[in-house]
């Protein structure tokens, strides 16, 4: 999954993780990210960064980056989730997404995105961002894109049920 900050990627994957609780064959991965947990958003691993470039010289992340001063990586300990045919399901920065699809074979990329009032709205609510933040994600978000075959366009301008339910079909698609 991808999509510029304040599209819902998080409320989209912890509504569908919640659905489809008891579906062993989806995996939803909990990333590291060189965040206090207590700092708000996803729930996630945190690192340290000199844990996380150690983690990373070792090959522990499957895919890896860097973004607003944070580090993020994906465990490698998926490949064993995909070897067994499971569907995993992973928020990832549109930066990775050739890595993914070298490194994984067939991805399925949901790209999310949302009317720009509606991001700028969602990003003052979670108050991480100052204006000024918040004017340069809206202006990434306006020149953000992802195209191929393995695109799905999901756009989070309804409300909560139907951009889960969205999230939900994405993940469950054949093909």
């Amino acid at each position: 999954m991808v999509g510029p900050s304040g599209v819902g990627k998080d409320t989209l994957i912890d509504g569908a993780r919640a659905t489809l609780a008891d579906n062993r064959e989806v995996v939803f991965v909990r990333r590291d990210i060189t965040r206090p947990a207590e700092a708000g958003g996803e729930d996630h691993r945190p690192v340290s960064e000199a844990e996380f470039q150690s983690r990373e010289a070792a090959g522990d992340y499957v895919l890896s980056w860097r973004a607003h001063g944070l580090c993020y990586g994906v465990p490698a300990d998926i490949l064993q989730d995909l070897a067994a045919g499971r569907r995993v399901v992973v928020n990832v920065s549109r930066g990775v997404i050739d890595e993914a699809r070298r490194r994984l074979g067939a991805v399925r990329i949901v790209s999310v995105s949302a009317d720009p009032e509606q991001l700028a709205a969602r990003l003052r609510g979670r108050g991480r961002e100052s204006e000024a933040e918040i004017a340069d994600r809206i202006a990434r978000a306006q020149a953000y894109g992802v195209a191929g075959d393995d695109v799905i366009t999901l756009r989070n301008d309804g409300s909560r049920e139907a951009g889960v339910m969205a999230m939900i079909r994405a993940i469950m698609i054949e093909g």
